[in-house]
């Protein structure tokens, strides 16, 4: 089989590795399947698209919609490098599922509006497939409305002509969409369980997703309900594009 790719930008080790190995668990895949790059390390490599079966993006703290002069050298690096990226994807409809900086990689690439109209607090929220989530075979097995992990400042404000929503909340319309036929995008994190998101809210607590004072608020909201259902669509994913 050829590898999956996991293409990161957290520059902190503990959730870096964290992620990756939350990736790991719920793809199904082996290291040796699953490449990782941190692209906050050094530039992204020249990836050959024929030599991977596909490509995942994790979160992470950079936002699309900050000005471009508040903005770091390296975040303004690897959104250049992601639109070069996205140029080849897009033309070829290249299997890519983007976890949270998805919708700030592929939505910028697509001209979307990316702004901080409908940013999440840290939590769980309720999201509803659309009736094109309900027939899409990367939600496969997901019931129409399910739980998921949230926590962004920004979001897609509205849905570019190019992409097909896929799900959605009342707090933020665009929680999943699609480009073309294989290309996806989510607001959510389908990659993280309760352990996961509990990890990463320590390891945030200073980066203005909440006040550091109130970290208790955040870390009750992701356990008052059970997360079960978003996880599954990262092994579909590997099942759908392995080759």
């Amino acid at each position: 089989m050829k590898p999956f790719i996991l293409l990161a930008t957290r520059a902190e080790d503990g959730p870096a590795d964290e992620e990756y190995e939350l990736f790991l668990r719920y793809t199904g895949l082996a290291e040796s399947e699953l490449r990782r790059v941190r692209l906050e390390a050094g530039p992204m490599p020249e990836l050959d698209l024929d030599g991977l079966s596909g490509i995942f993006v994790g979160g992470g703290p950079f936002n699309a919609s900050d000005p471009p002069e508040q903005k770091s050298a390296v975040q303004r690096r690897v959104e250049t490098e992601f639109a070069a990226l996205l140029d080849q994807v897009v033309a070829r409809d290249f299997p890519f599922l983007g976890a949270c900086y998805g919708v700030g990689t592929v939505g910028a690439h697509q001209g979307a509006i990316i702004d901080r109209t409908y940013g999440e607090p840290v939590g769980v929220v309720e999201v509803s497939l659309t009736d094109a989530g309900i027939t899409d075979p990367l939600l496969a097995g997901i019931p129409p409305r399910f739980d998921a992990f949230v926590g962004h400042k920004e979001a897609m404000r509205s849905l570019p002509s190019s992409a097909t929503l896929l799900a959605s909340s009342t707090t933020c319309p665009v929680q999943m969409f699609r480009v073309r036929e294989n290309i996806y995008a989510t607001q959510f994190h389908p990659e993280l369980d309760v352990n996961g998101i509990t990890a990463r809210i320590h390891a945030y607590t200073d980066y203005g997703y909440f006040a550091p004072t109130e970290v208790d608020i955040p870390l009750a909201a992701v356990r008052r309900r059970e997360v079960l259902h978003p996880s599954r669509m990262l092994r579909t994913f590997v099942d759908r594009y392995a080759r």
